[in-house]
């Protein structure tokens, strides 16, 4: 399997997704805003996210791959899929009941992850009625994300890169052609939600069937693998949770802050995630169950291997990013949001906490380069340490910041939290001598700054021969943009080529 084939393979499908998630933005921030209802919508829709993240694409997704690998080059097909159907039986019996407590608990939920809104009845009753439609996504999202995990293992990881164009498709056709039929209007959004969950868990049974993996779930809490995934689960949703509460609590500081300041985040927080999730994500997807089939094969040097290549191509290509999405913050925010509603005070501010979020990006990806590689040896306990002291240093960050800082700060801390967890795995790693470094990193580094300098250089340059970046209509904005980022691109990826570099040089082929 050539992994960089791979991994332009869900680059390209996840770079769809984003941009589908980019027009899903414009249109809501065009017919909603940034104001009280947003902020509503953002809250009700992140609290299921960040339990998806802990229940499906977080812990289990930790604690189910390497194990399935395991199964699927040692075990057979037949014991195979009976361990999936064990799996998801489990997860579908405990989601249920996860879903149904999230529901009927919605109000205190509201309380506890936003006080703040509980100032205004309104605000918090509408966050209240979105949260208890929004609830059962959490359910849908994890069996889709079940069926992605075992299609990534089959290499199929197509599909499951595919599939969250699903939910923004849907909350577009949701809010351009249903929103008039909804009172208050914002509750389009939580239906749409709900059916691109559906849509997300259907989309990928077919798959299934063609690999040979799609069974009903069934419960046996006895059989020893489901045990053994209960056992790799229970320290890997303690460490993802951490994470996830400390987006809670950056929730909780922020309903606090001036009305918009859940939104204005929450839109820097999207451009962001652009290259974090075209790029940290993928080469994620891609290293976990290659990592894993090295380490049950126990080949401790093409583990090391693959880990040096995925580190590389994450500075190759996150370092112009992270640079450019500071240099065109302005740009950014005023073409993709500055319409209708969405007033010039909400791009500036959405600039500011974009700018913020820039200087973390390189540790944001690389956890989720460094982190694969104690998961694919079912080491979970390290990452969880790690993530709990990152925990306190955040809040200790986020109590420094927000006085003088506001929604900035909050942005600020998680970045820079981001950076001292990346730190704090890379030097497990070293210091266990499970990764070695390949030669020539000191040269690799020494160039890339080189072609980052003069991309940098070029898009200074551009931006003061541009006019005013709210002159003109969105086509007419995203072709002044796009024309200023290919110019960066050429002068980047034009340095690198005069030192030498070629995409040959970053093939690489994993273990079968």
């Amino acid at each position: 399997m050539n992994l960089l084939k791979s991994l332009a393979a869900v680059s390209s499908m996840t770079l769809v997704s984003r941009v589908l998630g980019f027009i899903r933005d414009t249109i809501i921030a065009r017919i909603f805003g940034a104001g009280m209802v947003t902020d509503a919508f953002f809250v009700a829709f992140k609290l299921p996210n960040l339990l998806r993240r802990i229940f499906a694409e977080g812990a289990f997704s930790q604690a189910f791959v390497p194990i399935l690998a395991e199964y699927k080059s040692k075990q057979g097909d037949e014991a195979t899929r009976v361990f999936i159907a064990y799996v998801s039986g489990l997860l579908t019996l405990v989601l249920a009941v996860v879903t149904v407590l999230g529901m009927l608990a919605a109000p205190w939920i509201i309380w506890i992850t936003a006080p703040g809104f509980t100032d205004t009845p309104e605000k918090y009753e509408l966050t209240t009625a979105l949260l208890r439609v929004t609830f059962p996504y959490i359910l849908l999202i994890s069996l889709s994300s079940l069926a992605g995990a075992v299609l990534n293992t089959w290499n199929r990881f197509s599909v499951p890169a595919f599939v969250p164009t699903l939910l923004n498709l849907s909350m577009i056709f949701f809010a351009v052609f249903l929103t008039p039929y909804f009172h208050p209007p914002i509750m389009v959004l939580g239906w749409a939600v709900l059916a691109g969950g559906l849509l997300q868990f259907l989309y990928q049974l077919p798959h299934l069937k063609r690999i040979g993996m799609l069974v009903l779930p069934r419960l046996n809490l006895r059989d020893s693998g489901v045990w053994r995934v209960l056992r790799q689960m229970v320290p890997a949703i303690v460490g993802v949770s951490v994470s996830q509460i400390s987006l809670i609590i950056n929730t909780i500081f922020a309903s606090f802050l001036a009305a918009g300041s859940v939104s204005w985040m929450y839109y820097a927080d999207r451009l962001m995630e652009l290259p974090s999730g075209v790029l940290g994500v993928a080469i994620g997807t891609i290293l976990l169950p290659a990592l894993a089939k090295t380490h049950a094969q126990n080949d401790r040097y093409e583990y090391s291997r693959l880990m040096d290549w995925g580190l590389r191509l994450c500075f190759l290509l996150v370092l112009p990013c992270a640079l450019a999405l500071a240099i065109l913050s302005e740009p950014l925010t005023v073409a993709l949001f500055q319409y209708g509603k969405f007033t010039a005070h909400d791009a500036q501010m959405t600039q500011h906490a974009l700018i913020a979020y820039s200087i973390g990006l390189i540790g944001i990806i690389l956890v989720k380069v460094l982190a694969p590689g104690f998961y694919a040896r079912q080491n979970i306990k390290t990452p969880v340490r790690i993530a709990m002291f990152t925990l306190v240093m955040t809040q200790a960050m986020n109590l420094a910041f927000i006085y003088p800082l506001k929604h900035v700060g909050l942005a600020l801390s998680i970045g820079l939290a981001a950076c001292l967890n990346a730190g704090l795995l890379y030097w497990q790693l070293r210091k266990h001598k499970l990764f070695e470094p390949q030669p020539g990193w000191g040269s690799f580094l020494f160039k890339l700054v080189i072609a980052v300098g003069v991309m940098s250089s070029v898009l200074l340059a551009c931006m003061q021969v541009m006019p005013d970046w709210s002159v003109g209509d969105m086509p007419m904005r995203f072709l002044r943009l796009g024309a200023v980022v290919a110019a960066g691109l050429v002068a980047y990826f034009g340095t690198l080529a005069l030192f030498g570099f070629r995409v040959r040089h970053f093939t690489k082929r994993a273990l079968t």
